[in-house]
């Protein structure tokens, strides 16, 4: 099985990137994005108990914070150690400092703390883990919600993490799944891809429309909409991006 090389996430750089997207700064009026899913999948998971929460492809963490405000437990699993480290560090010295691009050399050095945010209170409810969604360890089960941002896109093998995660959710759970569908051979090669192309006979075949089929044995669709993010790169150089959001009830 060939893992695509993903050793950009592991750079400074993308870790004072990610640092900077979910605990910097909101730009040009959008929300924070890992703020805003958290926000909606609890809103979305009303009906669950708030017992056991899976932040998958949790980056940095805020979002693992975010979700403990509500849950009682909540795992945060990256496939970067370097993302999941930085959550370990806000919880163990309260407080992190990156690095903020700037023009041409010129950076800025940041920190932030974990009261900023007020998770104070509940970082201890939350559990980092480095992790592989196409081969997670069978200990992480039995959630009320899972949320899968941002992840599905630069998965190796999308279709090993999609088709057995209604194993790892209690009864009515609520799966959370968001991405803009960015499909990349550099990440996915094209015979795994999850929509995105054409079939034998030309017919297009959305991701939305393909997540319907792979997940509809399981899962009630029972929302869409659109989260727009903003990632800022340099003082004049930001990715705006709306990634779709998809809710599934599990039957």
């Amino acid at each position: 099985m060939e893992i695509k090389e993903t050793n950009i996430y592991e750079t400074d750089e993308l870790v004072g990137q990610y640092c900077d997207f979910q605990y910097g700064d909101e730009y040009f009026g959008v929300t924070n994005f890992a703020k805003a899913c958290a926000h909606k999948a609890v809103a979305y998971a009303k009906e669950t108990n708030y017992s056991k929460a899976l932040d998958l492809g949790c980056a940095t963490g805020y979002a693992s914070f975010e979700l403990a405000k509500t849950f009682d437990y909540v795992d945060g699993i990256d496939y970067s150690q370097a993302f999941v480290n930085v959550g370990r560090e806000l919880q163990r010295s309260r407080h992190i400092s990156y690095t903020q691009n700037g023009e041409g050399e010129i950076k800025t050095r940041k920190e932030v703390s974990i009261d900023d945010f007020n998770f104070g209170n509940v970082s201890s409810k939350v559990h980092f883990s480095q992790g592989d969604a196409c081969a997670l360890a069978p200990e992480f089960t039995g959630y009320d919600l899972i949320m899968a941002t941002n992840l599905i896109d630069r998965l190796y093998q999308p279709h090993l993490f999609l088709k057995s995660i209604h194993e790892r959710l209690n009864a009515n759970g609520i799966f959370v799944l968001t991405s803009p569908y960015t499909w990349k051979e550099e990440y996915t090669d094209k015979e795994f891809w999850v929509g995105g192309y054409a079939d034998e006979n030309g017919q297009e075949i959305t991701t939305l429309n393909a997540l319907m089929d792979m997940l509809g044995e399981h899962f009630e669709l029972v929302a869409i909409e659109d989260v727009p993010f903003v990632i800022r790169e340099t003082p004049r150089k930001f990715q705006y991006t709306i990634s779709q959001m998809s809710v599934w009830k599990k039957e």
